[in-house]
């Protein structure tokens, strides 16, 4: 995704797109799923989801996005909320659980619909506004948010 301003060179914004772009694949997968008919495959690969996001979003929600919110509370409360709006789709499919809803499947993929915007929205806004405005004990704070939840993801190679 984008590479323009720099922030991703920063060990913190590189992690949370990392999830993003894995969270994006996971997308593909779903609507191929989705296509095919297979609530089975969509739960499964909900809950896989799911697992990349909840670290992914304690870190924007508890380092990330306080920091910024004095300067954008209406952005950053407008994202807190497309996060429940996610998480409230995708906890349907948890504990191993196929929803048996038939608006499910729709309404996931309506969330996910939504969730790729919401990537946009902070990659190409709160990670570079984030580069320049946050300060050294805000990128501690982030960092110590990461190191309490950890992530799904393995770190590359240095």
């Amino acid at each position: 995704m984008c590479e323009y301003c720099g922030c991703q060179s920063l060990t913190s914004i590189d992690e949370l797109t990392r999830e993003h772009d894995e969270v994006v694949r996971l997308i593909g997968h779903l609507r191929t799923a989705h296509q095919e008919g297979s609530a089975v495959r969509m739960a499964e690969t909900a809950r896989e989801i799911a697992r990349v996001l909840d670290p992914h979003t304690q870190v924007e929600e508890h380092g990330l996005f306080p920091a910024l919110a004095a300067d954008f509370p209406d952005q950053i409360a407008a994202l807190e909320a497309e996060h429940r709006q996610v998480e409230a789709v995708l906890a349907e499919a948890g504990d191993g659980v196929t929803p048996s809803d038939p608006t499910w499947p729709d309404r996931l993929m309506d969330a996910m619909n939504m969730l790729r915007d919401h990537i946009l929205k902070e990659q190409d806004g709160v990670f570079p506004a984030a580069l320049a405005n946050l300060s050294i004990e805000e990128w501690e704070t982030v960092e110590a948010t990461r190191a309490k939840v950890g992530s799904t993801l393995s770190r590359p190679a240095a």
